[in-house]
């Protein structure tokens, strides 16, 4: 409920403080003392539209706050939880804040909002309504919410969610796999080329780096064995090599004879280098023979790793690791592909049984809204026709509608006022005063079944008097019993019934006029209703009668 509301620079109010209180919460004053200005204020803190002129003083901000108990209201519970807002700072605070500049902020809880977060919230927490507007009840939801609390309908609710939960989900499942083999299908000359070629390789995880590996040491053997054999080949086995030419140069020099100094040992110093490079050589040529390299096996892993690297490119994948679950994929994508019809039949089955279950258990919540339809009609009709609406008619239409989470319904609250009337939704049926009597009726049924928001009538009774107006002041003090009611009222018959009396004044300083608010004593309740019966505050008969009026409400006290 609304616990709070500070009002500051806007429009005559330069700044007031009112706490409501629970029940019914009456607001009453001259014409013009400054009623809707309050009402402004809080479509303004609710969301509504900023206009700079409602700035009274250009050098301050206009705020307007209001704080509310939200002890265990469900919906709002919901809201702040899904929006990360911890309802459990009681009171759950909002605050909008103009300035002159033209900038305006909210805030939930002391953090920006958005204005359409504050709107969507401020519809769980207050329900303005006047002749000519209503938030709440014009929405479908809330409307089919009203006849699910008539109809105890939770448990048929629950068992429904769960059937079309199962349904959604099964239908989702059908409906991505079809796109999934709808976009396959597209494509499966590309894939089956793909997958041939892939076939064709068969890489398999771990392969690449195991070759590459091989290759790196198969390699370097190949390269000590290259060296190896180039150094034998020179030394001994070329054409022509070394030893070979030191042998004919020993001939050579032999062939000398005595023209060679006689301490030269020419032929024995070149025998000796022949037979050590002939032990070099035997030695290169046992390493040429230790590295020992199939060209053939060296040759094939060059070809793979390549031809891997080549389809990792292509595939337009990381590494062989996501080259073998792609191909692991395609294999897939054309199995599923020759068992699409099967699958897709299967899934579709499945859909349509979990349909049928959601058709089923909506059908019993049909069943049930219409009963209470008729009922809640009935009902409607019997508290409203007192309001001075003797012809009046109730039609609470149940349409049938796609399946959707609240079922398969569409609900109508529609009226008609004049014998000859057809039934329309409630917004276009009839004058403001006779749709606020139809809607203080709906919640006056509903007030003790379902949690609804404090609720704000603006002058509701305009237009009626005598008997009507005693009726609407005990339907409203009754509804205080249930739920938090605040309304602006003209006529003391209604102003008696409330629990908690405000009046709304105007008060002139030296450069301006202000209007003001006041939490009314008993004896002022007095007052105050005498002057709306006589217009005097002292006549002794108005007193007696504003009395007599009040000791009708079980809740004054004097």
């Amino acid at each position: 409920m609304l616990e709070y509301l500070k009002i500051s620079n806007y429009a005559l109010i330069d700044r007031i403080d009112i706490r409501f209180e629970s029940g019914l919460n009456i607001i009453t004053g001259e014409t013009g003392a400054g009623k809707s200005i309050i009402l402004g204020a809080l479509g303004l803190l609710l969301g509504g539209r900023a206009e700079q002129r409602v700035i009274s003083n250009p050098e301050a901000k206009t705020i307007v706050e209001a704080h509310f108990n939200v002890a265990a209201n469900r919906l709002v519970e919901d809201f702040c939880s899904a929006n990360d807002i911890e309802p459990s700072l009681s009171p759950l605070i909002i605050r909008r804040e103009l300035s002159a500049g033209g900038r305006s902020r909210a805030f939930i809880n002391d953090s920006p909002a958005t204005l359409a977060k504050v709107q969507e919230l401020g519809l769980l927490l207050i329900d303005i309504h006047s002749q000519h507007q209503n938030q709440l009840l014009a929405q479908p939801a809330f409307q089919l919410r009203i006849l699910d609390s008539l109809a105890d309908n939770e448990a048929l609710l629950a068992d429904y969610r769960a059937c079309f939960d199962i349904f959604r989900h099964d239908l989702r499942l059908y409906r991505q796999t079809k796109e999934s083999i709808d976009a396959d299908n597209a494509n499966a000359d590309f894939i089956e080329y793909q997958l041939s070629k892939l076939r064709e390789l068969e890489p398999s995880d771990g392969e690449l780096k195991t070759i590459e590996e091989e290759l790196a040491e198969v390699e370097g053997l190949a390269d000590r064995r290259e060296a190896a054999e180039e150094a034998s080949t020179l030394l001994n086995s070329g054409e022509p090599n070394v030893i070979d030419m030191l042998n004919r140069a020993s001939h050579y020099c032999d062939r000398l004879g005595e023209a060679l100094p006689a301490d030269s040992n020419i032929s024995e110093r070149l025998q000796a280098c022949i037979t050590e490079l002939t032990d070099i050589a035997d030695t290169v040529q046992t390493i040429a023979d230790k590295y020992s390299v199939d060209s053939s096996e060296l040759e094939y892993m060059r070809r793979r790793a390549s031809a891997i690297r080549s389809a990792i490119n292509k595939c337009g994948v990381a590494d062989e690791v996501e080259l073998v679950a792609h191909y692991n994929d395609l294999q897939a994508k054309m199995n599923r592909l020759e068992e699409a019809p099967e699958l897709l039949a299967s899934l579709e089955k499945k859909a349509r049984t979990s349909r049928a279950r959601a058709v089923a258990a909506a059908a019993l919540l049909t069943e049930s809204r219409k009963k209470a339809a008729a009922d809640f009609a009935r009902r409607l009709q019997e508290t409203a026709m007192p309001l001075g609406m003797k012809n009046l008619r109730v039609d609470i239409a149940v349409e049938p509608a796609k399946l959707s989470a609240t079922g398969a319904d569409d609900v109508s609250f529609l009226f008609a006022f004049n014998k000859n009337q057809t039934p329309t939704p409630v917004a276009n049926a009839a004058s403001g005063g006779e749709i606020s009597r139809v809607m203080l009726s709906i919640k006056s049924v509903v007030a003790d079944r379902i949690s609804l928001p404090t609720v704000i009538f603006d002058e509701i009774d305009t237009g009626v008097s005598g008997d009507v107006a005693a009726r609407i002041g005990s339907m409203l003090r009754l509804m205080g019993d249930n739920m938090q009611v605040i309304t602006i009222t003209h006529l003391p018959q209604v102003a008696s019934m409330g629990l908690t009396h405000f009046k709304v004044y105007k008060e002139d300083d030296a450069d301006s006029t202000h209007t003001r608010i006041a939490s009314l004593s008993a004896q002022e309740r007095i007052s105050e209703i005498a002057l709306m019966l006589s217009g005097s505050t002292t006549e002794p008969a108005a007193r007696a009668n504003a009395e007599a009026l009040l000791r009708q409400n079980p809740n004054f006290e004097i």
